[in-house]
């Protein structure tokens, strides 16, 4: 045997494949393969890749990166049974977009694409988007406690109450309120505790998952992009729990689009949740969006945070005139003032005076400043109750989730005796 046959070895075998209707376009995205794969990947463009899929090599490769662009729009049925025809073969599809409009790319993804990235690609998302396919699928495997804890939830005989939290100002201490009301009415009554699931519909930056140290699972972007193949068992599959005690629905891993949901995904949401829970705490996005029409309807409670200052005023005025316009049930609001002026503030609370004046709103609820301990607790991933049980905001909290539970057992008691 010669050296040079001895040193013949085979050609690695293709582990992935982009699809473009031109790879070079996407020079970013051919960097980050080649750090990723070495020269273990090809190139297809659409025609071929159909033809690709359906052949025996395919079912070697890891992943297809499917990369489209504003001009792409055009060959969107193209594109759409190509999604298609590689899911049907078993292949896990990343989809890469640059300039595409929300609706085509909420078309796309519905299609059962796996993972999604912008373009430009951020450093690091390929590979993030890669290390997930490769994961284990964490599934359907729910947790003994979280098990256990659903096994009476799961029941689908509760109707529950629906409170929601929809801050009128990014930082006016929405998310932090929703979380830490809703782990107040899990532990509300220890003799007979209530089923409380926390769900945040922030799509884009929602970080209840963060607050309360949990997972962002894959499940739940499932469980939103197909809402009219959920039922109870796939929904309480996608929760995560926090403390055995409080359900919780996290936002998706990655960035989505706020269309990705309508409003007949978002009652068919509502609906199965408060079949299995006592209370369903939803924290909203800031931005206005086609389904919070649905979610105000739907709720019991309505909270409204903002801050003493221009932007909130403005922000209040702009969300009822809003509502007004549409015709919709705007005095379902309640409007809870957060870093609120101490008792002792006299400027304060006159100034809190003139502005619900001026608004001609009534500031229901006032909320003190946590401080130092409530943006800790936040970063630690613990409700105020666990980290500052004696911190004057989680006090407030404690009151609101009490009178909300308390209202609610009376108003059962009384339609149980009629």
């Amino acid at each position: 045997m010669t050296v040079s046959t001895a040193m013949q070895t085979d050609p690695a075998p293709i582990q992935a494949c982009t699809v473009a209707r031109d790879v070079q376009k996407f020079d970013l995205l051919i960097e980050d393969m080649e750090t990723e794969l070495g020269e273990n990947w090809g190139d297809l463009n659409f025609a071929d890749a159909r033809v690709f899929f359906t052949q025996p090599d395919a079912k070697y490769l890891e992943f297809v990166a499917i990369a489209i662009d504003e001009q792409d729009e055009v060959n969107l049925a193209v594109i759409a049974d190509l999604i298609e025809t590689a899911n049907s073969n078993g292949l896990k599809v990343i989809l890469i977009a640059e300039n595409v409009s929300p609706i085509a790319l909420h078309q796309l993804l519905k299609l059962g694409a796996r993972e999604f990235a912008p373009y430009p690609l951020p450093e690091g998302t390929l590979h993030d988007a890669i290390e997930r396919l490769r994961a284990p699928e964490p599934t359907e495997q729910i947790s003994a406690s979280l098990h256990a804890g659903l096994a009476h939830a799961g029941r689908s005989d509760r109707n529950g109450v629906i409170v929601t939290v929809h801050g009128l100002a990014g930082g006016v201490g929405a998310t932090t309120l929703a979380v830490n009301l809703a782990w107040e009415l899990a532990n509300i009554d220890k003799k007979k505790p209530v089923k409380v699931c926390l769900i945040d519909l922030d799509l884009q930056f929602g970080s209840i998952a963060t607050y309360l140290d949990l997972p962002r699972r894959e499940l739940v972007y499932e469980l939103l992009s197909d809402t009219s193949a959920m039922d109870t068992e796939s929904f309480l599959q996608a929760l995560d729990c926090f403390n055995d005690k409080l359900h919780v629905l996290t936002a998706p891993a990655d960035i989505l689009p706020l269309d990705l949901i309508g409003p007949e995904d978002i009652q068919r949401l509502l609906d199965i949740a408060t079949s299995n829970f006592d209370y369903v705490v939803v924290d909203m996005p800031t931005t206005i969006v086609q389904w919070t029409e649905s979610v105000l309807s739907e709720s019991h409670v309505y909270l409204a945070p903002l801050e003493l200052d221009m932007r909130s005023a403005q922000n209040t005025l702009r969300m009822v005139r809003a509502l007004k316009g549409e015709d919709l049930p705007f005095e379902k609001l309640r409007y809870v003032l957060n870093r609120a002026p101490k008792f002792t503030d006299l400027n304060g609370k006159s100034r809190v005076k003139r502005m619900a004046e001026s608004l001609d709103i009534v500031i229901d609820l006032l909320m003190p400043d946590g401080g130092k301990p409530a943006v800790q607790s936040c970063d630690h991933g613990l409700p105020l109750a666990e980290t500052a049980a004696k911190n004057p905001l989680r006090k407030e909290i404690a009151k609101l989730a009490g009178s909300i539970h308390k209202h609610n057992t009376e108003q059962a008691e009384t339609e149980a005796a009629s």
